[in-house]
């Protein structure tokens, strides 16, 4: 009888701190009104770096280590993909950042999934909107949001990584307009 009490007890405070788990990068994320960091990203094999501050709702600048001296720019609605010899403007809405960049639908899905623990080191909830899979991946010491993953109605696999992270930092407004066509 007291194995099984013991049980009972283990149980219940391995799911408390499974729970705690949850709710403390829900918190976390809650208190994040913008974020800088370095990125490694892979797209279907292809790798670029480079650094990134977002802000919250949407809007997210990012300078890569390419010698076009690639940059992407979102103002929230729009984005725009920027080289020293192309120019793009999308709708946000039509980009899989328009759901890795909504603080609030993040929060949501992740209030109602179930996580799951990677290498005892990474959190990682996945859920799917607008026929997107989206991955998100927290860290499990300190809650940060630490990469997320993609894929994409053509089947593209995005990884992105985060590093060197800051949060809640002075950024210029500035930032998050949107570069003209040369």
């Amino acid at each position: 009888m007291k194995k099984f009490y013991f049980l009972v007890i283990l149980l219940f405070v391995n799911s408390q701190s499974y729970a705690s788990i949850k709710e403390n990068i829900i918190e976390n994320l809650r208190n994040i009104n913008n974020m800088s960091f370095n990125f490694e990203q892979n797209i279907n094999g292809k790798i670029e770096n480079g650094n990134c501050s977002l802000e919250y709702p949407k809007k997210i600048y990012c300078e890569y280590n390419l010698e076009n001296k690639k940059t992407i720019v979102s103002n929230g609605k729009n984005i725009v993909i920027k080289t020293q010899n192309s120019y793009y403007l999308y709708s946000i809405n039509k980009t899989p950042l328009n759901l890795i960049l909504d603080k609030k639908l993040i929060l949501n899905k992740i209030s109602n999934l179930n996580e799951r623990i990677l290498d005892d080191k990474f959190i990682n909830f996945k859920f799917y909107q607008n026929e997107n899979q989206i991955n998100v991946f927290f860290d499990k010491k300190n809650y940060n949001l630490v990469g997320w993953q993609t894929i994409d109605i053509y089947q593209n696999v995005s990884i992105t990584y985060l590093s060197s992270i800051k949060k809640n930092q002075k950024l210029k407004k500035e930032l998050f307009k949107l570069p003209s066509q040369n």
